[in-house]
């Protein structure tokens, strides 16, 4: 059996009972990071075989780890944190149990969508998660233009070092449109700030971003409601 294990985020006491009871039995545990995931580990005085599991071998370590589930073996997947593929690996290794017909179960965890996503006050019932936003600034465009005219509220990770950028774009594209910058979640200084592009990159410039990034971007409906003052529940 393959466990798919979502992990905390940042504050390591959101491991839920379940994921802990899994690492505890599994003959394996496949890690992003081991180094990272040691830290886990330890912390809970969790013992057992680490693999790592990233990027950069993925291709060659689903087929060994699909070899080692068919002969029987349990393993678990974590990532640095959150859930396994949303921006981190471990899709090809679902795809590849589902084409062998192999069993593996997902075990919930904490996300940083969902976490950003009700603390920003934004639109909840509809949203799109477009994971890292493009390095490159045409792709970039393009991601934040189709944020623009999408009615639901978008969400992007973000590089600390790309904010002011992405800050920028976002005050020339949409000028008037709410955004939240929500950081460092679930860790010692969380921060939600709301505000236009203009307003929260005169607040970066100032104060340089550090920690994990995720942007929201309100939808068009949304954005409206709070222009005009309306209800939410309109």
């Amino acid at each position: 059996m393959l466990y798919v294990v979502g992990t905390p985020i940042g504050n390591l006491e959101d491991i839920t009972l379940r994921a802990l009871a899994i690492l505890k039995s599994a003959d394996l545990i496949a890690a992003e990071d081991t180094r990272h995931s040691g830290n886990l580990l330890r912390h809970f005085e969790i013992r057992k075989p680490l693999v790592s599991y990233h990027e950069h071998n993925e291709a060659m370590r689903t087929a060994e780890l699909a070899e080692r589930l068919a002969a029987g073996e349990t393993i678990a997947l974590i990532t640095d944190a959150g859930m396994p593929g949303l921006s981190d690996p471990g899709a090809r290794l679902i795809r590849k149990c589902i084409e062998r017909e192999l069993p593996f179960s997902v075990i919930p965890g904490v996300s940083a969508i969902t976490t950003a996503l009700v603390g920003s006050g934004m639109e909840l019932a509809r949203f799109c998660y477009r994971g890292f936003l493009p390095v490159k600034s045409g792709q970039r465009e393009r991601e934040l233009n189709a944020a623009v005219a999408r009615e639901e509220t978008t969400i992007f990770f973000e590089s600390p070092y790309r904010l002011n950028k992405t800050l920028s774009a976002c005050a020339a594209l949409m000028p008037e449109r709410v955004l939240c910058v929500a950081r460092e979640l679930t860790k010692k200084f969380e921060e939600f700030r709301r505000g236009t592009g203009a307003e929260l990159l005169a607040h970066y410039t100032a104060r340089p971003a550090k920690g994990e990034i995720t942007l929201l971007i309100a939808g068009v409906e949304g954005w409206r409601r709070r222009k005009f003052g309306q209800d939410s529940q309109d």
